[in-house]
Order: C-alpha cells, then sequence, then structure tokens
C-alpha cells in the first residue's frame, strides 16, 4: 500500500497554492509597523511608536457562527470576512482601544480556494477600513471534523489604548443616560435561531423578497457586521464616554450589564425601541417572546454608549455626521446591574 494524504481528504498542495493566491490581498492591509512578511511561523509587530505614556494591549477572539450556512449556501464569503474583523474590532473598541493586528483561522472538511479566498479578501478590506493589519493566519482541511461545504472562521484582533483612558464602565451613575446605534442587521448572533424558524420551519426562499421588505432574504441575513470603531474614536475625542457595551450574543439583557457597576441598572423605554422588519417576521414566524428576542438578538442595536445627561447631544451629532442616527433608549437608575423595560408613567 502506498497510502498519501490525499487519500484521506487532505491536499497539501491546495492549501499552499491558496496561500499564494492571498498574498498580494494580505501584503495591502500591512502597516509600517509589520516587520514580517508572510510566511514565517510568527508575526512580528513593532508597538513602540503608539506614543502613548502607558501603552495597553487589549485583545479579543470570536467566530462568526452558522451565519456561514447561509454563506455556503448563497456561495458569497466576501462579507463573512468582513463579519468576523468587524465584530472584533468592536469588541475590543468599545474599551477604547484602537486595532492594530489581526489573525483568522479558516477550517472546512475540503478547502474550496475560491470561498477562502473570499473571506481573506473580505477580512483584508475590513482590516483596512479599521487600520489594522492581517498579521497572519490558518487555515486547516479537515474532513471528518467538518460536514461537506461547511466552514469555520475565527478571528483574532489585538488593539492598544493607554491606561488612563481604558473605557470600563466603572465611573456609571445613576442618572446616566444610554444612546443606541443601530446595527447593520443581526451582525453575527442568532443565526441558528433565525435559520430554524426562517428557513426550516417556514421553508422561506433565500432568493425571494419577504412580505414588506425591500431586498431578498438572503441579502438582509449576509448583510455586514457594522463597525463601530470610527464613530468610537471620534466620540472619545469629543466627550468622556463612561461606558460602551458591543450588542453580540445574549442582546441587551447580558451584554449591558458587563459594563454596569453592582450598584445601577438600565431602564430602557421600549418605545424608544423599533427593532426592524427581519426581527418582527423572525418573532411572528416563531412565536418567539419579547424576553427571548432581546436575549437572543441585537434587535436592530449595534452598540450601548453610557454619557452623562449633558453629553447626550454630542453623541447623537456625531453619529449624524456619519450617517447613523442615534437614539436615547433610557437612563441609568439605581439597581443591581440589570436591564429592565420600564414604560414611563
Amino acid at each position: 500500500m502506498n497510502s498519501k494524504y490525499t487519500d484521506a481528504g487532505v491536499n497539501i498542495d491546495k492549501g499552499n497554492q491558496i496561500v499564494k493566491d492571498i498574498k498580494a490581498k494580505v501584503r495591502s492591509t500591512f502597516r509600517p509597523e509589520v516587520l514580517t512578511d508572510i510566511g514565517l511561523f510568527g508575526g512580528l509587530f513593532d508597538i513602540s511608536s503608539t506614543g502613548m505614556a502607558h501603552p495597553v494591549l487589549v485583545s479579543s477572539i470570536d467566530g462568526v457562527g452558522t451565519k456561514l450556512h447561509i454563506a455556503a449556501q448563497l456561495n458569497r464569503f466576501h462579507g463573512i470576512g468582513r463579519d468576523i474583523v468587524a465584530h472584533c474590532c468592536n469588541d475590543i473598541a468599545v474599551q477604547g482601544a484602537r486595532p492594530l493586528f489581526f489573525l483568522d483561522y479558516i477550517a472546512a472538511a475540503d478547502l474550496a480556494p475560491e470561498a477562502v479566498t473570499a473571506v481573506v479578501a473580505g477580512i483584508a478590506d475590513e482590516c483596512i477600513a479599521n487600520g489594522c493589519a492581517l498579521l497572519g493566519g490558518e487555515t486547516a482541511e479537515m474532513p471528518g471534523s467538518y460536514l461537506p461545504k461547511q466552514y469555520d472562521l475565527v478571528g483574532c484582533i489585538v488593539g492598544v489604548v493607554d491606561k488612563d483612558t481604558i473605557i470600563d464602565g466603572s465611573t456609571i451613575q445613576a442618572g446616566d443616560c444610554a444612546i443606541a446605534l443601530p446595527s447593520s442587521g443581526l451582525h453575527t448572533n442568532g443565526y441558528s435561531l433565525a435559520r430554524k424558524i426562517l428557513l426550516k420551519d417556514a421553508g422561506l426562499d433565500l432568493m425571494a423578497v419577504p412580505d414588506g421588505c425591500d431586498r431578498p432574504l438572503g441579502d438582509i441575513l449576509l448583510e455586514p457586521h457594522r463597525s463601530y470603531v470610527p464613530i468610537i474614536m471620534a466620540l472619545r475625542e469629543a466627550v468622556r464616554i463612561k461606558g460602551i457595551a458591543h450588542i453580540t450574543g445574549g442582546g441587551l439583557y447580558d451584554n449591558v450589564p458587563r459594563i454596569l457597576p453592582d450598584t445601577v441598572d438600565l431602564a430602557v423605554d421600549p418605545a424608544s425601541l423599533n427593532p426592524p422588519l427581519i426581527y418582527r417576521l423572525i418573532q411572528q414566524l416563531g412565536g418567539v417572546s419579547d424576553a427571548e428576542m432581546y436575549r437572543v438578538f441585537n434587535m436592530g442595536i449595534g452598540l450601548v454608549i453610557i454619557v452623562s445627561p449633558d453629553s447626550g447631544e454630542i453623541v447623537r451629532a456625531a453619529a449624524q455626521d456619519i450617517g447613523l442616527e442615534a437614539t436615547v433608549i433610557g437612563r441609568i437608575v439605581e439597581g443591581s446591574k440589570q436591564v429592565r423595560m420600564v414604560h414611563p408613567k
């Protein structure tokens, strides 16, 4: 017997060719601080030029979940690459960190070169948009670990913030206001439930336009994750931000308490919330409760910013300058680190 790796479903030559194909796109993200080219065992990044008195590195790692299944069904992978970068950048930007570099991991039972190239192109484009370098990555072909035509995508981000300017929520107090910035869609969370209700149970067609919508369902579900790095960096120069919550898995109920001190709650006015149609469609077709919807999905809110009451208009004006509508959704009140829906009297 003369067994080869290809007999087990792994093609090393194909993997090497993928790396060659994406080199130019990856290099397009390099900043002056990048000291290595593609191909070495580790990426080198010089952080000596931050200009900060006490630079602190901030890191995060995440994936895009089963949104990848929809991308695979429609063979549209560029936006998925953008998703993973924007998600990770937001996770560190909410602490005041500026993104420096990004690392990716792409795996499948059988790597399709065109799919991987599209993912990396999306990653590179979003890295450029957020001012960070795509410093390295890994592609893995693992038949048996993944189902055919399914992919896994994970990203790791590293950024930097001056220690004295870290945003951690510790100064949030009763009387502060909470301002929401809109999401661009479901972002990267809740897709297992959305797919079950919309595609499996209701049998909707990804290429069809749902009632009341202006584009196909597939376009709505694959809308890339919005990056809030530009607005956060701009606001840090204009106003004192007390806390920022990135509304990801867990929705408002689980993410906002992560930045609240133990002695306060966020009291949300339900009348200020206006979820886009896609959420109402999921809720109606699946018979999902309000509480479950607001815990699984972002419900049209991508970011919640906590500032003092006199800073609210500054935040709204800054958001408007870049085409976003900021909405005051509630106030900080005395409590025990929770989010509560409170109807005004």
